[in-house]
């Protein structure tokens, strides 16, 4: 099946260094890329896959980086002795690439039919009249809607998903005979991914170019490359056909990726991580039907700590000619009830509310209407002081924990601050001899506490949210997307340790996510919103198995399976 080599790397080896030390990050790594292929690479944030496809572009810092060995060949040149001005010609007209984060990498001072439009005149002989026209047949190729419309539109007026799209447009604008697609599906809903991937599929198919696929999730790989590598610590340590990594997979590392994402047909009491493998030791203690049952009687035989009563949440938009104000339902008419030592699962797409009906929980941005009933108390109507006082009751674990936290605080401090606030503990030693306490808990070290956030990995800061968040000791915890940035072993990690913590501790979750499996993992009860309602509401592993809305039925077809 397989036909002549397009690409081969060749024992490359890449380091990154500074004045005081050198550090080889890819050693020695050798794969084909052949024509008409999607060759898939998997592997964890740092275990070099991004790099290694930088490299076959130019496109690697100059200045702290350079390839020390090997050779990247393409159709025979090798694209490691090219200067900057060779590397013009072949970038975005013979190898292309689409990154993963299209809002920082599409310019948001432009419109995106003109940023499509400038990679047409560079590389083509074609007028202006004749690019724009073929901008607006790739727009039409790759599903955009009403695409002389989306011509004239800036980045930020157009989803995630549409943006994605432009820049595929871009990336296959000069019919490309090699594609990187770097993570190009990582924050996009499940939908809209599975769009994404047959999309790319059907391009590939009707050009025949070559792709490498790039993700750190194995089973999304499984439903569009031909072959895949899997990447560890700057090694390929497995390469080989799909069904050859899915079925029979040699390597440890391999294994844990594979089991390390929830299952949708079984619930283990604790998810495998990386680490369980290299050690030999992975639990496989499944929670029964029974099991599910009896801590269900539990929490459901009293009283609803929370409840959530025709609520509303409507934003207004003052346009047109004559300043004709419209409004918009984010929320609308939601009700629920929440129990203590619960795990109620949100999901939908983006857009469908649930953040804006986790912020109105938290009093963050208030109803339009309806109430919020928290210890049989309308927490709508309380005063501020009273809300302030509550704000230690209800806490909430941010996606980016990056973002949530200060810069210019250590993570001790960020920690003790709210302590400090809400007056826990005596005195700064006792909360600080605390702040340890709880570092440890999440699985960090003391040291932890005089370091700042940027030194930290993204699973490493969002143990630190998650230790600031249960450092006031609150009833609820509402987790907003606080995994979806994870890879997939540090994402099993996260949602070990919120479970113990959950049992150790007593907590109430409202889980939200637009990924359906981790969702279906951690929750009791599912509630599927979209366009601001309830679609359905029930236990969640009957919402799996017998959805009855169609939409429903939409997200969960939407995931990607696995062999």
């Amino acid at each position: 099946m397989l036909k002549n080599k397009i690409l081969a790397v060749k024992n490359l080896s890449i380091s990154f260094f500074n004045k005081q030390k050198e550090k080889e990050i890819i050693h020695n790594i050798s794969y084909d890329l052949y024509e008409n292929e999607i060759l898939g690479i998997v592997g964890e944030s740092g275990s070099g896959k991004s790099v290694s496809s930088l490299a076959i572009l130019g496109l690697l810092p100059k200045k702290i980086s350079k390839i020390t060995n090997g050779s990247i060949l393409y159709k025979a040149q090798d694209l490691t002795t090219l200067n900057a001005k060779a590397f013009q010609k072949i970038r975005g007209k013979k190898i292309s690439i689409i990154f993963q984060e299209p809002m920082s990498s599409l310019n948001p001072s432009m419109t995106c039919g003109k940023q499509v439009l400038e990679i047409v005149l560079q590389h083509t002989s074609l007028s202006k009249t004749e690019a724009k026209a073929q901008v607006i047949s790739l727009f039409e190729q790759v599903k955009l809607p009403i695409p002389e419309t989306t011509f004239n539109k800036y980045p930020h007026e157009i989803s995630g998903g549409q943006m994605q799209r432009v820049m595929i447009a871009m990336a296959i604008a000069c019919e490309p005979e090699i594609l990187i697609a770097d993570e190009p599906t990582t924050a996009l809903d499940v939908t809209v991914q599975k769009d994404i991937i047959l999309l790319l599929k059907e391009l590939q198919a009707k050009t025949k170019m070559s792709i490498l696929f790039i993700t750190h999730d194995l089973s999304l790989i499984s439903e569009i490359a031909h072959r895949v590598l899997v990447m560890y610590q700057g090694n390929i340590v497995e390469q080989g056909n799909i069904q050859q990594i899915f079925k029979n997979p040699e390597n440890n590392y391999t294994k844990a990726l594979i089991n390390s994402r929830p299952s949708l047909d079984v619930r283990l009491k604790t998810l495998p991580t990386i680490q369980d493998y290299l050690k030999g030791s992975i639990s496989t203690t499944i929670i029964t039907k029974e099991d599910r049952k009896k801590q269900q009687e539990l929490i459901y035989n009293k009283p609803p700590l929370l409840e959530v009563i025709n609520l509303e949440k409507e934003y207004f938009n003052t346009s047109g000619l004559f300043n004709k104000t419209e409004g918009f339902k984010a929320v609308n008419n939601i009700s629920f009830k929440l129990y203590e030592g619960e795990t109620l699962g949100l999901v939908g797409e983006s857009g469908c509310g649930k953040s804006t009906l986790g912020k109105a929980i938290l009093q963050l941005d208030k109803a339009t209407a309806g109430s919020i009933i928290y210890k049989g108390e309308d927490i709508t109507k309380i005063s501020k002081q009273a809300m302030r006082t509550l704000r230690k009751d209800i806490q909430i674990i941010f996606q980016d924990p990056y973002a949530s936290l200060n810069p210019r605080l250590t993570v001790g401090n960020a920690i003790l601050e709210p302590m400090k606030v809400h007056q826990l503990y005596g005195s700064d030693s006792e909360r600080k001899e605390k702040v340890i306490e709880i570092l440890n808990r999440v699985g960090l070290e003391a040291d932890t506490f005089n370091r700042y956030p940027h030194a930290f990995s993204g699973g490493q800061r969002q143990r630190i949210g998650i230790a600031r968040t249960i450092a006031l000791q609150p009833k609820l915890i509402i987790c907003d997307e606080s995994v979806s940035a994870l890879d997939i072993s540090v994402q099993a990690q996260v949602l070990n340790l919120l479970n113990e913590l959950k049992a150790d501790f007593g907590f109430t979750y409202i889980f939200i996510s637009h990924d359906l499996a981790v969702v279906k993992y951690m929750a009791d009860q599912l509630l599927v919103m979209n366009a601001g309602k309830i679609e359905e509401i029930d236990d969640a592993d009957e919402i799996y198995k017998h959805p009855k809305k169609e939409y429903t039925k939409k997200l969960i077809h939407a995931i990607p399976k696995g062999l």
